[in-house]
């Protein structure tokens, strides 16, 4: 078949794998290929990259413009695609016979050069991008303007470098001229890596292969939820928005290889990199992606040793280690010249990456109050941990840290080289996650039209963790009798509903209506361990602690708690629940059915972290617990863990799930601890209303909302119930409410939109340096009425 014939036949496919994810990277490099090897000019690339023009207008644009050009082109193009696709995603693709390009004479001008040499220019300015637009300012080849066309926020740092090298062509020889001995001259003063001090011996070598093999083999697979089945990472894996803020608070969009990179960079002394984003926004499995690319040496091609940490399994940690032990004891043992792989970490800081993935896992703190500098030591873990992202240990390597905002307080923020947000699936991304999990593409298609059709799910799906739930729960989602889900309740008590379903005994797997009353023994149990645990901040049980709760093997195998590959000596099982949120769900069903439960309870879970008080006897949640249990530690329990529990205490004792709970619990006990929800919203969000200050004379009356402002909100609209939000935003008398840094998405927006309907007045709302977007703005339709100003 001739090559002309094989785009056509596959052009769905290619169309596909061109736009995957929503990124336009795979498009730029075939372009630059194409250009380098002159199957494209410039005419033909200026009438592909129209800059308003979709992303898929313009793959198709390319198709076509390459299929006019005959048999030549369209071997090029195949190849160009060969080459810049990753494996995973050729599989099914036909790309003819390999194409051998055709060496050209070397252009004799620079702005030729420019493009024969583009995909390598693009590779060697990427980190280099802020020098040479210097140094073309200082030749007054470019004005400021030129400039900030080029350092757009929209951009990534690569769309930045061809932006540049686009201007430069424009502004002819002189221009290109410059920049191509600034080019050299930033390669003749590189470091030659294969200086004798630089390169590593036989024992790093091998060193370094097992490490990559180790690192290979537990990145493989997506392990967050395993339990319900192994996704292999390159099938499944789906690029979320990456965005980092400079010090003007302008955001610019990153790609995966740029979260260590030099863009964002707020403080260059520092080597700490922090990835943050609200629960289940995907940071741990951008982590693993990063490992296993680096283990194929496909990204940080610059980094010779990668150590991962869960902050997690750290926490189970209870001895004094050395870096020498916390490195090789949790991470990989040499085989051999133990010693001297050690030095060789130690002379060569710039070539080591240490990743900490949940530091807002970690039971301590951040704290730089005891100081700690010496390799070979032995200290406490969290000594060790605080030093390493601080800097005085093993200074100059660098650390990536994942975490959600709320852990990071402003002692750890003074260490950070930058921050970049995690802001979950884009539209498009939400799209290729539902057809990435699912093989059949009509089922696919049937699970993106239910949430096309419904904007609430569609807001729930940016989540990656929802996304992820509402896709695997899909035969529920679609044959359900009770309606689209509406709230993070009710999506997951699909998962609820879908794991028991899969151990039904009954046929073809079918649940009754009572379908919680007969699992109740195993959603007690599994709620009294979440609640227990996360009261002590512990997120990984043994085997021991499942035993005296009473779960069983079969309890354990109906999917909620997988089995933690822990890296450290031990031999004994380790679990821990399938996702940190489910955790907070079960807690909160135990809140809701325990008959037991201290009257207290519901109070303390909704009190401000500042009035909890600790102790065993009156902790947050101590009420609720047996307190003869032993073993026991007296930790505060994290807010952000503290408030998902609240919101799904409020889901569940809201009036859509009389009737699943009726036979649970008596409707007496539910409806006294309904009151009590309602009781302590209203008097949380009296809290804020009496902090609104009197405005000053001839200005309006405005309120500067806090997040946890946003988190009463969201449990108001888990309740449903539209006289709770009347009474709330009766008692609100603004004329301007500002919702600034509040971290709000799509799903703070479906909350905002329920309860603000119901002001009394207009105000003016304000949502600037957010993550609104697109489907946020649809969710606030309901409430714009009341909005003279947004």
């Amino acid at each position: 078949m001739s090559t002309p014939q094989l785009i056509l036949k596959q052009r769905a496919e290619l169309l596909a794998v061109l736009c995957g994810g929503g990124s336009a990277e795979p498009l730029d490099c075939v372009l630059d290929l194409l250009l380098a090897w002159e199957v494209l000019v410039w005419e033909d690339y200026l009438s592909i990259q129209v800059a308003e023009k979709a992303l898929n207008y313009k793959v198709r644009q390319l198709l076509d413009v390459v299929y006019d050009k005959g048999e030549d082109a369209c071997s090029c193009l195949l190849a160009a695609m060969n080459q810049v696709l990753p494996e995973e995603q050729k599989a099914g693709l036909c790309f003819g016979e390999e194409c051998a390009v055709v060496g050209k004479n070397r252009p004799d001008t620079a702005t030729l050069t420019l493009l024969a040499d583009r995909p390598v220019l693009v590779r060697k300015l990427r980190d280099n991008i802020d020098g040479a637009l210097n140094v073309l300012l200082t030749t007054d080849c470019f004005t400021i303007k030129d400039c900030d066309v080029v350092q757009l926020p929209v951009y990534t740092p690569s769309q930045q470098v061809r932006r540049l090298l686009d201007q430069v062509r424009f502004k002819g020889e002189t221009a290109a001229k410059t920049l191509l001995q600034f080019l050299e001259q930033t390669e003749t003063t590189r470091p030659n890596p294969e200086d004798k001090e630089n390169h590593p011996s036989a024992n790093c070598m091998l060193y370094q292969k097992k490490l990559r093999s180790s690192v290979a083999a537990q990145s493989h697979t997506l392990s967050t939820y395993g339990g319900t089945g192994h996704f292999s990472l390159d099938d499944i894996y789906t690029d979320g928005l990456l965005e980092v803020m400079d010090g003007s608070g302008e955001t610019t969009t990153l790609g995966l290889e740029d979260v260590v990179g030099p863009v964002g960079t707020l403080n260059d002394d520092a080597d700490t990199f922090l990835v943050s984003g609200e629960a289940g926004s995907g940071k741990s499995t951008l982590l693993q992606r990063l490992h296993l690319l680096w283990a194929r040496e496909a990204l940080l091609t610059n980094i010779f040793l990668l150590f991962p940490f869960s902050c997690r399994k750290l926490n189970a940690e209870h001895r004094e280690l050395s870096l020498k032990e916390l490195l090789f004891l949790h991470c990989c043992w040499p085989d051999r010249g133990q010693d001297e792989v050690f030095q060789f970490i130690l002379d060569h800081p710039n070539l080591v990456l240490f990743t900490f993935d949940g530091l807002d896992e970690f039971k301590q703190g951040f704290t730089d109050e005891e100081r700690h500098c010496c390799p070979t030591k032995q200290v406490p873990i969290p000594v060790l941990l605080f030093n390493l992202l601080q800097g005085t240990l093993m200074k100059g390597v660098m650390k990536v840290v994942t975490s959600r905002p709320q852990a990071v307080g402003p002692s750890l923020k003074r260490y950070l080289r930058k921050e970049v947000l995690l802001k979950g699936f884009s539209p498009g991304g939400i799209d290729c996650f539902v057809k990435k999990h699912h093989s059949d593409p009509a089922m696919a298609r049937r699970v993106i039209e239910s949430l096309q059709a419904n904007s609430v799910l569609l807001s729930l799906c940016h989540i990656p963790v929802f996304c992820w739930i509402v896709t695997k729960c899909h035969q529920e989602l679609l044959g359900s009798q009770d309606g689209i889900p509406q709230t993070i309740t009710d999506v997951y008590l699909l998962v609820l509903q879908h794991f028991f379903q899969r151990k039904s005994y009954q046929p073809q797997g079918v649940l009754g209506k009572a379908w919680l009353e007969e699992h109740l023994d195993t959603v007690l149990k599994l709620g009294q361990l979440a609640l227990e645990s996360l009261e002590a901040s512990c997120y990984v049980f043994s085997g021991y602690e499942l035993q005296r709760i009473g779960l069983t093997e079969q309890d354990v195998s109906m999917g909620f708690l997988i089995y933690c590959n822990d890296l450290s000596v031990t031999d004994c099982k380790r679990y821990e629940f399938l996702h940190i949120t489910l955790q907070c769900f079960f807690a909160a069903f135990y809140l809701v059915l325990n008959r037991n439960s201290d009257r207290s309870a519901i109070y303390r879970l909704f009190q401000p972290k500042n009035k909890q008080l600790s102790g065993l006897s009156q902790r947050c949640l101590g009420h609720c617990i047996d307190s003869s249990v032993e073993g026991v530690k007296s930790h505060v329990t994290e807010t952000p863990n503290l408030q998902i529990t609240a919101q799904f205490v409020s889901g569940l004792l809201s009036q859509r799930h009389h009737n699943l709970l009726q036979e649970c619990c008596p409707t007496a006990v539910r409806e006294r601890k309904a009151k009590q929800v309602v009781k302590s919203l209203s008097k949380g969000m009296q809290r804020h209303f009496k902090s609104i200050p009197r405005p000053v004379e001839g200005e309006k009356k405005s309120m500067h909302a806090m997040p946890s402002f946003v988190w009463l909100i969201k449990c108001i609209y888990e309740m449903q119930d539209s006289s709770i939000a009347q009474d709330t935003m009766a008692k609100l008398d603004v004329e301007h409410l500002k919702l600034t840094y509040c971290n709000i998405g799509p799903v703070e927006c479906t909350a905002l939109a329920y309860v603000l309907k119901y002001l009394r007045n207009p105000v003016g709302l304000q949502l600037d340096n957010n993550s609104v977007g697109d489907v946020g703005v649809e969710q606030l339709l309901p409430c714009l009425h009341i909005c003279h100003s947004l």
